[in-house]
């Protein structure tokens, strides 16, 4: 399973958002134009987001603004947010290995704590990685 567009799309609004909300209203247009995807699929983020509590929306001059700083929204939020599944694991099996094939038979036992710590690496870097780290990294690309 690969992780979607919608955790990059939802770190790309997050960052906007803070970056130009003080100076203008962050609309759904306005960050369909900056992330180069449609209005639609900005509002279907957003409404993720919203849910997850991490931004707010309104009608008229405030626009969008995030609900919490960007130093209490980490990667794993957004993913969580927007791109986890239902699914308690990242990774799933195939339906029906052969139980009496010694490779079909055992390949879940053989797999399963491995992709458990793989699943597990990935959550703990997402966890370290706040907004404020990556908008501090944009700020600096933009002034070089």
């Amino acid at each position: 399973m690969q992780i979607t567009s919608k955790l990059t799309m939802a770190a790309h609004m997050v960052c906007a958002i803070d970056y130009f909300g003080g100076t203008r209203p962050v609309t759904s247009t306005f960050l369909a134009g900056s992330i180069g995807t449609s209005p639609v699929m900005v509002r279907t983020i957003m409404g993720m987001l919203k849910q997850a509590g991490i931004i707010n929306s309104s009608k008229g001059k405030t626009g969008i603004t995030l609900a919490r700083p960007l130093e209490q929204i980490t990667l794993l939020d957004l993913w969580r947010a927007v791109d986890q599944s239902d699914a308690d694991s990242l990774f799933h099996f195939h339906e029906n290995p052969c139980p009496q094939c010694p490779v079909g038979g055992n390949i879940h036992a053989a797999l399963d704590d491995r992709l458990e710590a793989a699943q597990q690496a990935l959550e703990d870097q997402l966890r370290r990685t706040t907004m404020a780290d990556v908008e501090k990294d944009i700020r600096l690309i933009a002034a070089s």
